[in-house]
């Protein structure tokens, strides 16, 4: 292209009046100073009990897995090549990630609008306390948010700049968040909903590389489809079956959902991103591309979680993908006024957002108290350390060769705890989780183990129709300084009736008919 983006002049003159908090140079950083600080915390932080079992992904990388499409699982196989099978390797590659997305999204904000809106934008994303709170977690959620927001990046550079070519990035980006998690699929629909409704974005249509960006989504996602052909289409129905789940309408969950969705984005970010979304929507109805672009490739997956919420709990991190649109739309709006009150408002949605956000993960290195025990967000990752040196010392006291299970989440605490002793956990349930790794050593299980479980899901009497001892060992409290947590509870296994392993039958996990 020979000239500028349109709205060049604009931007420009945006940049002469931006506050020193705003100007690119700050606004970078502030991103480079607190990726420094989430890599330290990620290397110090314990692990959630998702990342404790996704790490296993990372040790087996697969085309898929039943949980979720295999990106988070290759992102952690890459951090653990880079940093070993520590904490940091599992969560390098997620919070460099928040990085880039952050640098995306003042890119596209700069070009749909201007140097302010870019500037507001990501010091907002940073200030969410979703990203404040959860920013050095490791979980689909990451990539997820990255690839959508870098597909979004890719149309607005199409959309400015008029360049066909723009649709290969699209499609690639777009495949890449389709290998995240299912819920992409909802920013396909979206793309194609601004397609249709905005005049100037029909004129794609007739260019072939809109049509080979899609078959290049296609393309990358492939490994998820090759996955699922293989095992039943699992993952597919575990995913995809909760829109179908849940009870009848309801208003029960509707509110919930609100409530999380504002208090995860920031409250003083929540108001604003309201009132510039209204103001986007008018804009659109004059035609407005760069407004049609945020709002309509947003609608169809906002639609969902509100249809889900109106049938079940929709969890707190399912809209993270729309946090960095709504920073957007907050800064849209922010911008546009001239009264010291709003501006007093970002400054607070900033500086409360980034404080809160660095306290927390002060707290989840470590604990500044324990009075609030499980309702603390952080209680997932405390006292492993503990539990795992136990169960490893009464291992070897009852000379167990292995440990088993049967939840995911201990699975994978244990199997990180333990990495270093020579004693695999292994889950004797749901073995379709665990489809990548290799087989257990069935001359292992024949031999003493030991069965750990919360005591809130013990399964001991579904063991004794398997083992013919199921001895109570021990008791034992996960705490944080001094505070239980949760009990957990240890029994002998020994003299295996049958193979105490639960078959991998995809077709019962279908018809929902698994043990």
């Amino acid at each position: 292209m020979s000239g500028p983006y349109p709205g060049a002049a604009a931007r420009d003159h945006g940049t002469q009046q931006l506050p020193a908090w705003l100007a690119p140079r700050f606004v970078l950083g502030v991103v480079v100073l607190l990726t420094v600080f989430r890599l330290w915390s990620a290397d110090n932080a314990g692990l959630v009990e998702d990342e404790a079992y996704y790490r296993l992904w990372g040790l087996y990388p697969a085309l898929g897995y039943y949980d979720h499409p295999p990106m988070v699982g290759w992102w952690i196989w890459l951090g653990q090549a880079v940093a070993g099978d520590t904490a940091l390797g599992l969560r390098l590659i997620g919070v460099l990630s928040a990085a880039v997305g952050s640098l995306a999204l003042w890119r596209m904000a700069d070009i749909l609008f201007d140097r302010k809106v870019a500037g507001l934008s990501v010091l907002f994303l940073n200030a969410t306390l979703l990203v404040g709170i959860g920013g050095i977690l490791i979980t689909p959620d990451a990539p997820s948010v990255l690839f959508w927001g870098l597909t979004l990046w890719a149309l607005a550079e199409l959309h400015v700049s008029g360049r066909a070519n723009w649709w290969l990035a699209v499609g690639l980006f777009a495949g890449c968040g389709l290998l995240s998690k299912y819920s992409v699929l909802f920013l396909g629909a979206g793309i194609v909903l601004w397609l249709l409704a905005v005049p100037s974005a029909r004129r794609w249509f007739f260019c072939w590389q809109l049509w080979l960006g899609g078959a290049l989504a296609i393309a990358v996602f492939a490994p998820a489809l090759v996955w699922n052909n293989a095992h039943d289409w699992a993952s597919f129905y575990k995913q995809f079956g909760r829109a179908g789940r849940g009870g009848g309408w309801t208003s029960k969950y509707i509110f919930e959902f609100i409530g999380a969705f504002v208090g995860l984005l920031n409250p003083l970010i929540a108001v604003p991103a309201v009132a510039g979304a209204g103001l986007l929507a008018r804009r659109l109805r004059h035609g407005d591309g760069a407004a049609g672009l945020l709002l309509l490739t947003s609608l169809p997956f906002l639609a969902y979680l509100l249809f889900h919420a109106l049938h079940s709990r929709v969890q707190g991190n399912w809209p993270a993908p729309l946090f960095p649109v709504a920073c957007v739309m907050a800064a849209v709006f922010i911008s546009g006024q001239t009264g010291r009150i709003w501006r007093g408002v970002a400054i607070a949605a900033i500086g409360i957002g980034l404080t809160l956000g660095i306290v927390v993960q002060l707290h989840a290195v470590d604990a500044f108290t324990g009075r609030f025990a499980r309702k603390d967000p952080t209680f997932q990752l405390r006292g492993w350390p503990e539990i795992t040196g136990e169960v490893e010392r009464i291992a070897a006291q009852e000379g167990a060769a292995y440990v088993a299970t049967t939840g995911y989440g201990l699975t994978g605490q244990l199997a990180y705890g333990l990495r270093h002793a020579g004693l695999p956990v292994i889950q004797l349930t749901e073995r379709i989780r665990y489809v990548m790794m290799p087989a257990p050593d069935r001359e292992r299980l024949a031999a003493t183990g030991l069965y750990v479980a919360e005591a809130r899901r013990d399964e001991r009497v579904k063991l004794e129709a398997l083992y013919g001892e199921v001895t109570p060992v021990a008791t034992l409290t996960r705490s944080v300084l001094g505070t239980p947590l949760e009990e957990l509870v240890v029994y002998r296994l020994a003299n295996p009736r049958s193979d105490p392993l639960e078959p991998i039958n995809p077709q019962a996990w279908l018809s929902g008919n698994a043990p």
